[in-house]
């Protein structure tokens, strides 16, 4: 029994409203990185039958084409659906002592929020370009979460169909 190996998974999908303006910024090779923390909300029902709310707030960090996506779509309130993985870090605070914090690092980020462009309100989820027969399907936005990863990503994942 000493052989068998654990499967190895790390996934996560959440969906929520940022609860601040994200903090954009570049590595020292210029490397576009966001960070940024969504209020995911649960709704149960307590032993008297009550519903109840319970909030989770959970750190994102998003790079490269996804990062600048996110500088120009994202706002304090954003809805936003993330796909992604857990990662820790650690990092010494000002007083020198270690800290330790798990985020998802976000491979993909599907925008909720309704944009605005030449005037038209649009539902940023609503619509992928498509060869639909709509005579204004070219005003949507394509929102595929695949239009952020970068070639290797896209390899990795091809590699599994």
């Amino acid at each position: 029994m000493a052989d068998l190996k654990m499967p190895e998974l790390n996934s996560v999908m959440v969906a929520g409203n940022l609860t601040k303006d994200p903090t954009f910024r570049e590595t020292s090779n210029n490397t576009p990185v966001v960070n940024f923390h969504v209020a995911v909300n649960r709704r149960y029902k307590d032993s008297s039958n009550q519903w109840q709310e319970d909030v989770c707030y959970v750190g994102v960090v998003a790079w490269n084409k996804l990062a600048d996506s996110c500088r120009e779509r994202l706002t304090k309130g954003s809805a936003v659906l993330i796909d992604g993985e857990l990662q820790s870090r650690t990092f010494k605070t000002d007083e020198n002592k270690n800290r330790t914090i798990v985020e998802i690092k976000a491979k993909r980020i599907q925008f909720l929020n309704k944009i605005e462009r030449n005037g038209v309100d649009e539902t940023a989820a609503k619509k992928v370009n498509s060869n639909s027969n709509s005579e204004d399907s070219s005003t949507y936005e394509n929102n595929s979460f695949d239009k952020f990863l970068t070639d290797e990503e896209s390899n990795l994942l091809n590699e599994d169909k």
